[in-house]
């Protein structure tokens, strides 16, 4: 390799790591001493049906990432990302445009299937699920993980949040043991007012910490057009959870029922009315797609995109809208809640399954996840011909290791981006810590030689 090459790849990975990170303090997200508000999208170019990973395309980041700067956005959100694809370029691109990413670590095919959750809790997903994390976790504005999206949408899909929440586990049991930075991990909830308040409390409950997500996100179609604070029912999801102890914030927001949409309900989001609860959200959806929630239209050949006057009015709104002085009334001193009794409309147990023996040497920390992309397919693994993988529990209580860097403790579209369950309702990095010193080291060697 020619050094100059080698410089510029040392600079650029340099520069990822400029952009300080986001951190869960109490029940809200902090950039050093500062309050850190959620402005963003979801972001999945041509949907769920393509599949296409938009942050392995520089071409498609430097042209979306125009209109990202334009709305004064600070946040995207990826719902399928190819674990086997090199990154660094789009990654670097955002931070230097002061954007964070938050990412999905499932496919459709490698996902938690709400209708046979055991099966697809397996060997082979975890490896998928923990060669993503892994894969993203070197970059400063990685802001979180999504355990899963929306596999509760029912009484009967409560009994696989059991599994779900075995995963944010593995996760964050996997983070500690790689001593990664505290990246928070979460999980996106449908907005079902049948176990709405049940899905937030049971994942943030039990008193292993590892077990409890770091952030919470709901996909929220309830503010239609100009309503209220009131008529949304945002008064009474405030209410509700005025004592979550982890930063909630709409993981999807924009019900398209009045077009085109004002977003007045920005106003809200960013008001004191719900900032000591609430951190932001995440519009849905940067372009447009069969369900007809974009914001642009992106032309056949990829190369021209023409914003709409949702764009205008989104762009309007955030320009107004301010977010609070100060901490925005946070708290830091709530504990986590107590689980939900067992019903008939809440099935999930208190009682996690344990990790599958064969997926302990990646958890430990011992063997490297390795992934593969796209064409990963483990939903069925459990039954799968050729597959030896030890899936038989181990006690969850022996993953942990040594030294902690984890983090403290009615929508109405059908999906154009979500991919974390099989039957939606809707729509190789090891010592990390150390290789981004090495990474400082070695730009700083490579310049000075240089000069």
């Amino acid at each position: 390799m020619k050094l100059s090459n080698l410089a510029s790849l040392a600079f650029s990975a340099v520069a990822c790591l400029a952009l300080d990170p986001v951190e869960v303090k109490g029940n809200a997200f902090f950039v050093g001493d500062s309050r850190f508000y959620i402005r963003g999208l979801d972001y999945q170019p041509g949907g769920s049906s393509t599949l296409i990973d938009p942050l392995a395309n520089p071409d498609t980041c430097e042209r979306d990432i125009k209109y990202f700067k334009e709305l004064g956005i600070n946040t995207i959100r990826i719902y399928s990302i190819d674990n086997t694809a090199d990154h660094d370029e789009c990654m670097e691109k955002l931070a230097d445009a002061g954007i964070y990413v938050i990412f999905d670590v499932n496919i459709p095919n490698a996902s938690i299937a709400r209708d046979d959750a055991k099966c697809s809790y397996n060997t082979m997903y975890l490896n998928e699920v923990l060669a993503t994390v892994l894969k993203m976790a070197k970059y400063n504005n990685t802001l979180g993980y999504f355990a899963a999206n929306e596999v509760i949408n029912d009484d009967d899909s409560t009994k696989a949040a059991t599994y779900v929440k075995a995963v944010v586990r593995d996760m964050k049991t996997f983070i500690k043991n790689r001593k990664i930075r505290a990246i928070p991990v979460g999980y996106s909830a449908a907005d079902v007012a049948e176990n709405r308040l049940e899905t937030a409390m049971y994942f943030n409950c039990g008193d292993d910490e590892m077990a409890r997500v770091d952030m919470f996100g709901f996909n929220d179609y309830s503010w239609c057009g100009k309503s209220s604070f009131k008529t949304s029912g945002y008064d009474q999801k405030v209410e509700d959870y005025s004592n979550y102890s982890v930063p909630l914030f709409f993981s999807e927001y924009g019900c398209n029922k009045v077009n085109p949409r004002p977003f007045t309900e920005v106003q809200a989001l960013y008001s004191t009315d719900m900032t000591g609860v609430f951190s932001g959200g995440l519009v849905y959806e940067y372009s447009e797609e069969s369900n007809n929630y974009g914001l642009v239209k992106i032309s056949s050949d990829n190369k021209t995109v023409t914003p709409n006057d949702d764009f205008d009015n989104l762009k309007s709104e955030f320009a107004k809208t301010s977010n609070p002085s100060g901490d925005g009334s946070y708290q830091d001193d709530l504990p986590h809640n107590n689980c939900p009794p067992q019903s008939d409309k809440w099935e999930a147990s208190n009682k996690i399954p344990d990790t599958p023996k064969g997926a302990l040497k990646y958890v430990k920390g011992v063997e490297d996840p390795k992934g593969n992309g796209f064409d990963a397919s483990t939903q069925w693994a459990c039954v799968a011909k050729g597959n030896d993988d030890d899936d038989s529990g181990d006690s969850s209580s022996t993953i942990s290791g040594a030294g902690s860097s984890s983090t403290a403790a009615s929508g109405s579209r059908s999906s154009g981006g979500s991919s974390s369950s099989s039957s939606s309702s809707k729509k190789g990095d090891a010592g990390l810590a150390s290789a981004s010193g090495a990474l400082v080291s070695l730009a700083l060697a490579v310049g000075a030689f240089i000069i």
